[in-house]
């Protein structure tokens, strides 16, 4: 059965400016810009200045369409709040017996001692996303960007690499995983 209109709107603040043509949203704020495309879907995007809002709709859609407006709406609204105050990925390394050392030099993190292994891995960060061992708390890594896609994947990048094989899973926890997931600037309530 298809739905003849289905309708979202998305309204954002004065310190955010949002420009919307043919389906590619542009948001800069005062942490930098996000472009993104949405070519890819059949929906209409109606940008009224005036009033600060975004409206994306779908005319005659299935089940499996209607479920995209909600995505669009979600990622724009990640968009608006990655320029506005961040987003910040805490990364804890796991170890039992070997110290884990971990580098972070020119947007690449380098691991060192995985297991007692010799083997050096190297993560590129993605464009626009920072890595910082953290100073105050042992064992931590913190990945922050505007971009929460960029910032999620350089953070899967790095707990992907320090998977463990050919061993028992339940034995061998060691690696470096995701603790906390929160915002660079917390706003104040």
């Amino acid at each position: 059965m298809k739905t003849v209109l289905s309708s979202r709107t998305i309204e954002y603040g004065e310190d955010v400016t949002v420009d919307v043509n043919a389906r590619v949203v542009t948001v800069t704020g005062p942490k930098g810009s996000i472009v993104r495309d949405f070519k890819h879907l059949n929906i209409d995007m109606n940008h009224m200045k005036e009033a600060r809002k975004i409206r994306v709709d779908l005319w005659f859609g299935n089940r499996k369409q209607l479920a995209c407006i909600r995505t669009v709406c979600s990622h724009i609204e990640n968009m608006i709040t990655g320029v506005t105050i961040g987003f910040l990925y805490k990364m804890k390394f796991v170890y039992s017996h070997f110290p884990i050392n971990v580098a972070v030099e020119k947007g690449v993190v380098e691991v060192r001692n995985f297991m007692g292994e010799k083997r050096v891995r190297k993560i590129k960060m993605l464009d626009g996303v920072n890595a910082v061992r953290t100073k105050d708390v042992k064992d931590q890594l913190e990945i922050s960007g505007i971009d929460i896609s960029k910032v999620s994947l350089s953070a899967a990048h790095v707990q992907q690499m320090t998977n463990v094989r050919n061993k028992d899973l339940r034995k061998f926890l060691d690696g470096i995983y995701v603790t906390d997931k929160t915002n660079i600037d917390i706003p104040e309530l």
